[in-house]
């Protein structure tokens, strides 16, 4: 293994002078790319460290592997409230995601190093781990050969190799096989993507399936909460746009009046993803004549056809009394937003084609009725209409919503497993 890193590093350090030119001019002209320059070289400064302390390290490439920590850390910090969480992504954007939604859980948020003998031991000598999840299939050789000698267990979890990129990494098993070997444990989403890393050489005794972390959520209110969020806002048949952004009010409204022709009980919750758009979107709203009220007024449906949600943190457990939900940012090029949270109430979704952020989540559920993505606004209105007339479908799609968690939830669980049973500490 040792001539193999060198070979590797010979041809790393000969690649990266050989393509200076070209990587100081991305840098110039994509300031993105410079994000955290310095601490990827290995210039790290952990302050908020305890050394006395147990640390665990959670790597994230960017946005969605950060998305599918989230209940993973959160759960992590609560079964072990001592132990030091340092949380590290590659992209400005994984940053920003993790700043965001866990910065008061975790102890240190900061860049993954690059793949450099003296970066990754910087890293690992500042940081001093005990153990380090690596999400999805992150397969840098340098690190894991370092964590190796230096007695640090690296597991990859919530792994995944699409049928498509097996047959790439299949020609390049020679390189991955002794790369695969080195890690202490190698947790994989389905058991189909088990077979293809054991194929491409991982030893079988260290891969499993643990399911997938995004499957990981819960519903955030109880029976008793739903019905008292049905006696409040009084829906008969409602329809939810969630997160929308610039461009996408004006197709969901008009996608809802015309079916509310020929529905005319039909009502829509309308939520703005930033609070600054909240005036626009209500000129918007009270330009299609229908009466329309705020959530912050304390308005219902009993005499609106519109709400606009205007209040945070309230969005999911909205879900829960809806018949359908389109998530916005997926007619722009935002990406989209999570499907799930409206799936994990057995609702199905509808959204545009723009679904990057959640690539991998969308192609699980449109393999069902749980999920339809739709190129413009003449086929949101057509599946809108499809789940609201043909009763069988829209049954199948519930049925459809629910069962996709069913086979993919107790990722978290597992991963919790395998610290408590001790594997890593």
């Amino acid at each position: 293994m040792f001539l193999f890193c060198l070979i590797y590093n010979i041809i790393l350090i000969t690649a990266a002078i050989a393509l200076l030119p070209v990587i100081l001019a991305a840098f110039l002209v994509k300031p993105k790319l410079r994000a955290g320059f310095f601490k990827k070289l290995g210039f790290y400064s952990f302050k908020n460290l305890d050394k006395n302390k147990k640390t665990i390290v959670f790597h994230a490439v960017s946005v969605g592997e950060t998305n599918a920590l989230e209940s993973l850390i959160k759960r992590t910090r609560q079964e072990f409230p001592d132990s030091n969480i340092i949380l590290t992504t590659t992209t400005r954007t994984g940053q920003e995601i993790a700043n965001k939604k866990l910065k008061n859980t975790v102890t240190e948020i900061t860049y993954f190093p690059y793949d450099f003998v003296f970066s990754v031991y910087s890293f690992l000598k500042q940081a001093n781990p005990d153990v380090i999840f690596i999400a999805e299939t992150e397969i840098w050789p340098d690190f894991v050969y370092i964590s190796k000698k230096m007695n640090i267990p690296v597991y990859i979890i919530n792994g995944r190799i699409s049928p498509h990129s097996y047959n790439g990494y299949k020609k390049f098993s020679f390189f991955f096989k002794p790369v695969l070997n080195l890690y202490k444990g190698i947790l994989m989403q389905t058991q189909g993507d088990a077979q293809r890393i054991t194929d491409i050489g991982a030893k079988p005794d260290i891969v499993k399936c643990m399911g997938n972390l995004k499957f990981d959520i819960t519903q955030n209110i109880n029976a008793e909460e739903t019905e008292k969020l049905i006696q409040e806002l009084k829906p008969s048949k409602l329809i939810i746009a969630a997160s929308t952004h610039k461009g996408e009010d004006e197709i969901i409204l008009d996608a809802f009046l015309e079916t509310k022709k020929k529905m005319p009980d039909l009502k829509l919750m309308l939520a703005p993803r930033h609070p600054e758009r909240y005036a626009q979107v209500e000129e918007l709203i009270k330009s299609t004549g229908l009466s329309y009220g705020k959530r912050s007024s304390g308005d219902s449906f009993e005499q609106k056809d519109i709400i606009m949600l205007d209040t945070m943190g309230e969005l999911m457990k909205m879900f829960s009394i809806c018949e359908f939900a389109f998530i916005g940012g997926s007619f722009s090029t935002t990406g989209g937003h999570n499907p799930l949270e409206a799936n994990i109430w057995g609702k199905p979704v509808i959204s545009g084609e723009c679904v990057f952020n959640f690539k991998d989540i969308y192609t699980f559920l449109t393999k069902t009725n749980a999920a339809v993505l739709v190129k413009d606004g003449d086929e949101l209105k057509k599946q809108m209409e499809k789940l609201l007339s043909d009763k069988e479908y829209y049954k199948s799609a519930c049925r459809d919503a629910i069962k996709i968690f069913d086979e993919n939830r107790g990722a978290v669980d597992f991963v919790i497993n395998v610290l408590k049973t001790g594997e890593g500490f």
